[in-house]
């Protein structure tokens, strides 16, 4: 059951808001990569209870399909952070020719299969394969991702069921917007970008949290006049540097979740990550700004961890635990409702 709501102080910002300004008029740098390590060593030491106390280890089983190196590196990564923190995995690496009725299958070998809680198959897949269907065949108990129309459908609903899972990268993107301390209720938060995996989920989370949202995308008037309204920001357009410094409104907390290449000579590789955000621009203007990299990007895989460890936790028929306690946050993951619940 979710706590009760009665009005609670702001939490102090957590030592991983890092203080790396060089003047007072510069905003606060959120540093994700030192707040993931964190969330990691914590869920490591929830494994280890839950081993111990239960005889439970938190399995994630991870469906490569074809050869793609950005694929193979994301991959890559979840597989390490998995290792890191004590999980069973099971790696199942098929071909770019894998028909979709073969990848449905593997599917069901890890739904069958009691030792794997959580199932992810990395996206993109072959065009001769469509994404939604092989998604659909996740049941919401294992959905790792947290894509399943159940878990989605928990999320946006005022009450009910929570979701088993909470998509990562949005779930990432709250967890830092509570870092900074800031008492978001009422804000008017704008989330450039609209795709189910980060802009619809990032709304719906923002709303439970009692903030007033607005979603703007490649069809909205005058985007520039929306942001300029944006207590918190939450770019996912996937456009470098779309949004300008003089789009920010003063003291604005910006959350920058795009990462794209940008032509740098200078660099060995001949190009640098940027993100949807001016950086340079927009850190003399928003009070807190996550950096591209090191900003969403550690945190998505973070989120992938707390979401294996609550569903093996659900199959084992115990309490889910909560991301954060601070302010707001529990509400999120719990009931997908805030403090506005029942108006």
């Amino acid at each position: 059951a979710p706590e009760e709501r009665l009005p609670r102080p702001p939490p102090s910002p957590s030592p991983t808001l890092r203080m790396s300004s060089t003047t007072t008029d510069e905003a606060k740098i959120i540093d994700g990569k030192a707040v993931a390590k964190e969330i990691r060593a914590d869920i490591k030491k929830q494994v280890e209870e839950l081993k111990k106390e239960h005889d439970v280890l938190p399995g994630l089983a991870t469906i490569l399909v074809g050869d793609r190196t950005d694929s193979a590196m994301y991959v890559k990564f979840k597989k390490r952070a998995a290792k890191e923190v004590g999980f069973h995995s099971v790696d199942i690496k098929l071909p770019e020719t894998v028909t979709e009725e073969q990848l449905i299958a593997e599917v069901k070998k890890c739904i069958d299969d009691k030792a794997v809680h959580g199932i992810l198959v990395q996206l993109p897949l072959p065009k001769h394969i469509n994404e939604d269907k092989v998604l659909a065949s996740i049941p919401h108990h294992k959905d790792v991702d947290g894509f399943s129309a159940q878990n989605i459908g928990n999320l946006c609903l005022k009450g009910g069921e929570p979701p088993l899972a909470v998509p990562c990268t949005p779930a990432g993107c709250v967890e830092l917007i509570q870092r900074t301390g800031v008492d978001v209720k009422g804000k008017d938060a704008v989330v450039v970008g609209r795709s189910n995996i980060v802009g619809m989920p990032m709304a719906h989370l923002l709303r439970s949290m009692d903030c007033t949202v607005t979603v703007c995308h490649s069809r909205t008037k005058d985007i520039k006049a929306h942001v300029r309204r944006a207590d918190i920001l939450v770019a996912a357009i996937g456009k470098a540097e779309f949004i300008k410094g003089d789009w920010i409104k003063p003291g604005a907390i910006v959350i920058d979740v795009g990462i794209n290449d940008k032509e740098d000579k200078t660099k060995k590789r001949g190009y640098r990550l940027v993100g949807d955000v001016d950086f340079a621009a927009a850190k003399k203007v928003a009070a807190h700004i996550t950096p591209v990299p090191g900003g969403v990007g550690p945190m998505t895989i973070a989120m992938l961890l707390r979401n294996t460890l609550n569903l093996a936790r659900h199959a084992s028929g115990l309490e889910r635990l909560i991301l954060r306690r601070d302010r707001g946050y529990k509400d999120v993951v719990d009931s997908s409702q805030g403090e506005g619940a029942k108006e």
